[in-house]
C-alpha cells in the first residue's frame, strides 16, 4: 500500500513538470472566417442569420438611454407595455418578437428592390437602442416613462445636418424615432412626446379600430386610469391638443361599432376613414391616392401601424384580431406609395408572439412592413429643410 507522503510527493512532481511547460493557448478561427464581406454590393455579416443576438434587422445595440453621447439618423426603441388592452394580452413581448421576426431582413445585403434603396447601407446612421423600462404594475407611471423615454431618443442630434434647419417647433433638424410596441395605448404618450418636439401633427393611422371611442363607450370609462387604453387613445390625443386638425386618415378599418356615432366622434377627431374594403373597388392605388392627398408630402407625419390592419390568416398573432383585412403583399404595396411624404416617426403595435404560428407569420410581417418605413424614410433623406440630397 503506498503511503500518503509518496502519493504527495507524485502529485508534486506532476505540477512541477507542468509548471516547467510552456503551454500555448489555442487561438480560435481567424477573423475573416468570421466577418465575412458579402458578394454585391457590400455589407459584411458577423455570425449566420440564425445565430447572435437579436436586434432589428441585425443593425447594432447601443444603450442610448444610458447615455446621451450616442447619436444617430433613425433609431429603433421598445416600448413593452400590454396593460391597455381590452381581450388579448402580451404585446409586452412585441419588441423582441420584432427584433426575432427581423433577422433576415439583411441576409442578402439589406436593398429594397422595390423603392431600389438599401435603408442598411445609406447616408443614415441607424441602430437599435434596445427598450424603454416599462412597469407592468401602474399604467399611468408606464406611459409616463414611455414618453420621457421616447423623448430623450427624440430630441438629441442626428448624426447627419444636426447643424442644419428642421420643421421642429426649435427649427432644428432632429433624429426619427421607430417604436416597437407594446398595445396601441403607447401612440398617446408617443403623440405626447412628439407634441413636445413639434406641436400638433398629422398621423397615418393603419389598423382595423378607430381607436378613437369616447371612454364612456370603450370600457365605460371607471376610472381616469382605465379611460386610457388601446381604444380611446386618439380621442385622449385630439382633446390634448396632439393632432392637427382635418389632416388625418385611418385605413384598414372593418370593426364593428357601438353605432354611426362612433364615427361622427372619430370626425370630431379629425380623421377620414379608408375602410379595409375599399381595396376591392378602388385597389391600393386608390387607397395610396386618399392617403396621399389626406397628409400631403410636407407637413410633419407620424405613421402608427397596428399589426391587425393584416387579416388573421397573415397575422394571428394580435391582441384584437379582425377577419377582412389586407394580404401582407398588399400591405407593403400601400406603405411603399407612401413615398415622399414626410415621415417624422412611427410605431407599429399590438404583435403579440404568443398566439403566432411556430413559422413566425406575424412577427415577419411586422418585420417587414417596418423594412418598408425605413426604406422610405431613407429615401426621404434628413429631416433638415434645406439639406443637399444625399446618397441613398
Amino acid at each position: 500500500m503506498l503511503c500518503p507522503a509518496f502519493i504527495i510527493s507524485c502529485l508534486a512532481a506532476v505540477a512541477a513538470a507542468h509548471g516547467d511547460h510552456d503551454q500555448k493557448v489555442v487561438a480560435g478561427p481567424h477573423q475573416g472566417l468570421w466577418y465575412n464581406t458579402l458578394p454585391g454590393d457590400g455589407g459584411t455579416q458577423a455570425d449566420s442569420v440564425f445565430s447572435g443576438i437579436s436586434t432589428f434587422g441585425r443593425l447594432p445595440y447601443l444603450p442610448c438611454l444610458a447615455s446621451k453621447d450616442i447619436n444617430y439618423d433613425i433609431a429603433f426603441i421598445g416600448a413593452p407595455f400590454d396593460t391597455g388592452t381590452s381581450y388579448r394580452p402580451g404585446a409586452r413581448f412585441g419588441p423582441s418578437g420584432i427584433r426575432q421576426g427581423s433577422r433576415r431582413l439583411n441576409l442578402y445585403g439589406g436593398y429594397n428592390v422595390p423603392l431600389a434603396t438599401n435603408p442598411f447601407n445609406s447616408w443614415a446612421t441607424i441602430i437599435d437602442c434596445g427598450d424603454i423600462p416599462v412597469t407592468s404594475y401602474d399604467n399611468t407611471f408606464a406611459l409616463s416613462q414611455i414618453e420621457r423615454g421616447h423623448h430623450s431618443i427624440l430630441s438629441r442630434k442626428p448624426t447627419t445636418d444636426s447643424a442644419l434647419p428642421g420643421p421642429s417647433l426649435q427649427g432644428k433638424t432632429l433624429p426619427r424615432v421607430i417604436t416597437l410596441g407594446g398595445d396601441h395605448t403607447i401612440t398617446l404618450p408617443l403623440l405626447r412626446s412628439i407634441n413636445r418636439s413639434y406641436g400638433p401633427v398629422s398621423v397615418i393611422h393603419f389598423d382595423s379600430h378607430l381607436d378613437s371611442w369616447r371612454p364612456k363607450v370603450f370600457g365605460g370609462s371607471p376610472s381616469e386610469v382605465a379611460s386610457v387604453n388601446h381604444g380611446t387613445y386618439f380621442y385622449h390625443a385630439a382633446q390634448e391638443g396632439l393632432l392637427k386638425n382635418d389632416s388625418n386618415i385611418h385605413a384598414g378599418i372593418r370593426t364593428t361599432l357601438s353605432g354611426p356615432s362612433d364615427y361622427e366622434n372619430d370626425g370630431y377627431c379629425g380623421f377620414e376613414i379608408v375602410e379595409a374594403r375599399e381595396i376591392d373597388t378602388i385597389g391600393t392605388e386608390g387607397i395610396i391616392k386618399k392617403i396621399r392627398e389626406r397628409v400631403g408630402t410636407e407637413k410633419p407625419v407620424y405613421l402608427s401601424l397596428d399589426i391587425d390592419t393584416l387579416d388573421p390568416a397573415f397575422a394571428p398573432a394580435t391582441g384584437t384580431p379582425e377577419t377582412g383585412g389586407w394580404s401582407t403583399r398588399e400591405l407593403r404595396t400601400i406603405l411603399r406609395g407612401l413615398e415622399g411624404i414626410n415621415i417624422i416617426a412611427a410605431d407599429i403595435v399590438e404583435v403579440a408572439p404568443a398566439y403566432d404560428t411556430n413559422a413566425e407569420h406575424t412577427t415577419m410581417a411586422a418585420a417587414d412592413a417596418l423594412y418598408e418605413i425605413m426604406s422610405i424614410m431613407v429615401k426621404r433623406g434628413p429631416l433638415s429643410v434645406t439639406s443637399a440630397p444625399h446618397d441613398l
